[in-house]
C-alpha cells in the first residue's frame, strides 16, 4: 500500500475537484448501492471515500448508517468541512485498508471506487480480500471499481493494476458471486477519459 504521506500531500496541496478521480456525483456507485435493495439503515462503508461526494448523496437519499475509511486525514477533513453539521452523521475511519481489523460482519454494503487498483502486490490484495471476508455480512453486497484493462497505467504518479470484470472477480474468489458488472468512461477535470471496470458481487457466506 502506498504511504500515508503521499496521500496527505495530495489532499493538502490540491483542491478536491482538481484530482483526476473527482466526480461531482458518483452516479454509478449510487445507482449500484440503491439497486442492492438494502434499507436506509443498512451499514454501508465507502473504502477510500475520503473527499468523495458519494457520502453526501447517500445522506441526501436518507441512508443513515454510513462509514468512510481513508488513509488520508486531510481527504476526510475536506469532506467533513463540505458536509458541515451532517458530518457528525458519518463514522470517519483513518486507516490503511490492508492493516485495519473490522468487527466481524459489520457491513451490509462495501463500496470501493479506485482503491483496489493501487494494491499492486499479492500480499496487499490478499489482506484487502480478507478484510472484506471478515467485515461484510453473509449475503452482503460488495461493489468495487478499478481502472479497466484499457485504463491508465498510473494514477497520482503511482502504479496501478488494471482489470477486466473476470480478473477483478477472480481476485475475490469463490466466496463471492458476480451479480452485475459494467464499464464507465470517467471524464477527469483535465479533459481526459479514464476507463473503469465495476463489479458488484454478493458475499455467499
Amino acid at each position: 500500500m502506498q504511504s500515508k504521506d503521499h496521500w496527505e500531500k495530495v489532499y493538502t496541496t490540491k483542491s478536491t475537484d482538481a484530482v483526476s478521480w473527482f466526480q461531482e456525483h458518483a452516479e454509478n456507485s449510487l445507482r449500484l448501492i440503491q439497486e442492492t435493495g438494502v434499507g436506509l439503515d443498512a451499514a454501508i462503508i465507502d473504502i477510500g471515500g475520503g473527499a468523495s461526494t458519494l457520502v453526501d448523496d447517500l445522506l441526501a437519499k436518507g441512508y443513515s448508517n454510513l462509514s468512510v475509511l481513508d488513509l488520508s486525514a486531510a481527504a476526510m477533513l475536506a469532506a467533513q468541512k463540505r458536509l458541515g453539521v451532517q458530518a457528525s452523521l458519518v463514522k470517519w475511519l483513518e486507516a490503511d485498508i490492508t492493516k485495519v481489523e473490522f468487527p466481524v460482519h459489520a457491513f451490509d454494503v462495501w463500496h470501493d471506487r479506485a482503491v483496489f487498483h493501487f494494491l499492486t502486490s499479492p500480499e496487499d490484495r490478499n489482506a484487502y480480500v480478507q478484510a472484506v471476508l471478515r467485515a461484510v455480512k453473509p449475503g452482503g453486497h460488495v461493489i468495487v471499481a478499478t481502472f479497466a484493462e484499457d485504463g491508465p497505467l498510473q494514477c497520482s504518479g503511482l502504479p496501478v493494476k488494471r482489470y477486466n470484470k473476470d480478473e477483478l472477480h477472480a481476485e475475490f474468489g469463490e466466496a463471492f458471486t458476480l451479480t452485475q458488472h459494467g464499464k464507465e468512461s470517467h471524464h477527469t477535470p483535465f479533459g481526459t477519459v479514464q476507463q473503469f471496470t465495476y463489479c458488484y458481487c454478493r458475499k455467499l457466506v
